[in-house]
């Protein structure tokens, strides 16, 4: 699924940053930014330390999206409408600074050479490195950078970016290579928000629309440009020689393959027995499953195909099942309750995942963001104005945990027990059994689809549709194409999705569009729940203007916290390790792993070809 489009994709492919440090305008000392915490490489450094500088440039790679997706049909990643293809933000596109993989907030100059904040923090310079081009050849200018703001913030661009780009005024050109931001309020994460911003030239598209630029080739000043294209099925990235930044410290020993390509297959198995035949080299998996069961046979044995479960330091990823609160059925928090306490999970790691997963708590689970028993001070001197806007068990209960069920009354809660209070809170609710369904006052009976784009949810709906029959609630499941789902989630048109979002560790400005109340009636928005809640705008408000680590862990806590009992999600479950399988002898890759990373796009960027693998090219 998708979760808040260009923020999301730029967190896991390293590209949007996290860091600050304010330094006096006019000063242009600044290489690097740290939020909360010291710059690891000083000004001048070399290379990240999690590549290998002298890594040969060539061969290819060959691999499938990390995500679901049944096609593409255009070349812009900036509009609503339409799925463009995998690897576009990452290859083709570039911002003014860079994130890295080692540290979770700090970034360094790319297309800006160094950035100057104003004493009072209302604006943002940004001085752009002279040899940054396009593939065109034309230099990066900032009247490019303020262009591509004004396209990124208009009504032609996805209404995602409006929220995350809402607090900054305008871009404005002080002279060929200098480009100032204005605030409409200090906020420490602003400067890395325009940071983030993706540079493109005004020539793509010839004067067109950007809604209207669909099959115009990206004038991109990333490394790669797009190659040899199956429309809507597989798409090839070739290096571009003459990439501006291949010697820039912070692109040294990265982006060395001379082919990427990416290939689209309809479903899991059909997508795994291509791998099997050699179609491409390099797989994640997702299902538990398919990793024990099908990721077997003679290649594993022989060593060909090689099987691992990769360690990292990364947030734990959110998954679960999402309400769409606009619908009346959805919108009493007990009936939200109770459905989430139909799902048996214990059963579902038992029976489905091989005990591979563990369950999901909350927003920010397995990181300092996680709220926890009961507030603390810190949290509390951020929920007590909120008092009249809370429910009280938020300062009287814990924080809410999902459900667990034991197989013996002796020693917890049964699902029957589970079941038991769930229809205790439908009927408070107004919702009782008669007449062969669960029924309201109205006598309209309960009803829930579940939406799906590649049918991998069918066995964990399969039994919990079953506890929830036993309620009176009719069930259906439905598989449709994922350009045909982004639509309806586009328009908020479902009863539930299953969402999951990335782990991050320096969450900010994206969670506005996440759960803000202004998202929520944004068609395209990544608030797909529909949370509308004058507390959870209050406390977003604080994470936005965090100054310090401390600050941004208690914000982000407190607002855990209240979406946890706001009950708007049946939480799934998470990994600590990414499952991954490749072609052996093809590729290597740095002695060093960094901590933090999304497997795809750490291998794209500092792998590199075989020796075997480059002789085979032409």
């Amino acid at each position: 699924m998708r979760n808040s489009l260009f923020v999301q994709n730029c967190r896991m492919r390293g590209l949007l940053f996290c860091g600050l440090i304010w330094v006096c305008a006019p000063c242009w000392a600044a290489h690097a930014y740290a939020q909360f915490g010291d710059i690891k490489y000083p000004a001048g450094f070399d290379h990240f330390d999690y590549v290998n500088a002298q890594a040969p440039k060539g061969g290819e790679i060959t691999l499938v999206p990390p995500t679901r997706l049944s096609n593409f049909d255009k070349y812009n990643p900036f509009t609503l409408k339409g799925s463009a293809p995998p690897g576009l933000n990452g290859l083709v596109f570039e911002t003014l600074l860079t994130g890295t993989l080692d540290e979770p907030t700090t970034a360094y100059g790319l297309l800006a050479e160094d950035v100057s904040v104003a004493p009072d923090k209302l604006s943002v310079v940004f001085r752009l490195n002279p040899k940054a081009r396009f593939d065109n050849g034309d230099p990066v200018l900032a009247a490019d950078v303020k262009y591509s703001f004004d396209k990124i913030t208009s009504k032609e661009a996805a209404p995602q970016f409006r929220t995350l780009f809402g607090e900054v005024k305008g871009a404005t050109v002080l002279d060929a290579r200098s480009v100032r931001f204005d605030f409409k309020r200090a906020n420490a994460e602003l400067p890395l928000i325009v940071g983030g911003l993706p540079v493109f030239s005004p020539k793509w598209g010839q004067g067109k629309s950007l809604d209207q630029i669909i099959a115009d080739l990206p004038i991109g000043t990333g490394p790669y440009k797009i190659g040899k294209v199956n429309f809507g099925k597989d798409i090839s990235y070739e290096r571009d020689p003459n990439y501006w930044a291949r010697d820039v410290n912070v692109r040294r020993g990265m982006f060395n393959f001379q082919r990427i390509t990416y290939k689209i297959y309809q479903d899991n198995t059909a997508q795994l027995e291509a791998f099997k035949a050699g179609e491409f080299d390099y797989i994640q998996s997702f299902i538990a499953r398919e990793w024990a069961r099908a990721f077997t046979g003679r290649q594993f044995d022989s060593g060909r195909l090689i099987k691992k479960e990769l360690r990292n330091g990364n947030a734990g990823d959110f998954q679960g099942f999402l309400f769409n609160t606009r619908r009346d059925k959805f919108k009493d928090v007990r009936v939200r309750q109770a459905i989430g306490l139909a799902m048996d999970f214990e059963w579902l790691n038992r029976q489905l995942f091989y005990n591979a997963y563990t369950r999901v708590r909350g927003y920010f689970v397995a990181s300092d963001f996680e709220a926890k028993g009961m507030p603390g001070a810190d949290e509390l001197a951020l929920l007590e104005p909120l008092r009249g806007k809370l429910p009280p068990e938020v300062f009287t209960q814990p924080v809410p945990l999902p459900p667990v069920t034991s197989l013996d009354p002796r020693s917890g809660m049964t699902l029957r027990d589970n079941l038991r209070r769930a229809k205790a809170l439908l009927m408070e609710a107004g919702w009782t059994y008669r007449d062969g369904a669960l029924r309201n006052a109205k006598g309209e009976a309960f009803s829930i689809e579940f939406l799906d784009n590649s049918g991998s949810m069918g066995r964990v709906v399969t039994p919990y549709a079953q506890n929830l029959e036993k309620l009176g609630i009719a069930v259906s499941y439905r598989v449709i194409d994922f350009a045909i789902l982004q639509k309806r989630m586009d328009v908020f048109d479902f009863d539930i999705i299953s969402n999951r979002v990335v782990g991050s560790e320096a969450p900010g400005s994206e969670l506005l569009d996440r759960f803000g109340s202004k998202a929520a009636d944004t068609e395209g928005s990544g608030n797909f729940i529909g949370v509308k809640s004058p507390a959870v705008d209050a406390l977003l408000d604080k994470v936005t203007s965090s100054h310090t680590r401390p600050e941004l862990i208690a914000s982000v806590r407190a607002l855990d916290r209240v979406l946890r009992f706001g009950h708007y999600v049946v939480p799934h479950w998470y990994s600590s390790v990414f499952r991954v399988a490749y072609r052996a002898g093809r590729f290597e890759q740095p002695a060093i792993t960094p901590r933090y990373y999304q497997p795809d796009s750490w291998v794209t960027s500092v792998w590199w070809a075989s020796a075997a693998n480059l002789r085979d090219q032409p």
